[in-house]
Parts: C-alpha cells; structure tokens; sequence
C-alpha cells in the first residue's frame, strides 16, 4: 500500500532557499473583514493565498506584518 501525505497551502514546508521552516501564523479562527483582513491571524486574503509558494524571507515578512495588524491602535 502507498500512501502520499498531501501538505495543506499553510503548513510550514522547508524554505527553497535551504533555510529553516516558518511556522503558519494560522490559528484556525479565520473569519476575514471587510478589508480581506483575517482576525485571526491578521494576514491579507492575497498572503493567505501566497503563503505556500513563498520563500522563508516572505513568510517571515508575512507573519511580522500580520502581528502589526494584530496590535491594538495606540491609546490617545
């Protein structure tokens, strides 16, 4: 018997660039706004759908922008 095992879009993989995996800031709470913003991860539709193509340097880029979005706004 073969089996394959089939990665999902947002599982970590390895980096092309030899580099070690990015874990998915994922957190299976995915509802997206009004803006294609996702509140449970904070990441855009367009970085959800780049997630399993990109490269370590991207993903990392992609996880530091979602946690920005993530903050709450400064108090004034």
């Amino acid at each position: 018997m073969n089996s394959s095992s089939s990665k999902s879009s947002d599982s970590p993989g390895t980096d092309p660039q030899g580099g070690a995996a990015v874990e998915s800031p994922c957190r299976r709470q995915c509802c997206l706004d009004d803006h294609d913003q996702c509140l449970g991860c904070g990441r855009s539709l367009a970085e959800i759908l780049e997630w399993g193509r990109a490269d370590g340097q991207r993903r990392r880029q992609i996880c530091q922008a979602a946690q920005q979005r993530l903050r709450p706004p400064p108090a004034w």
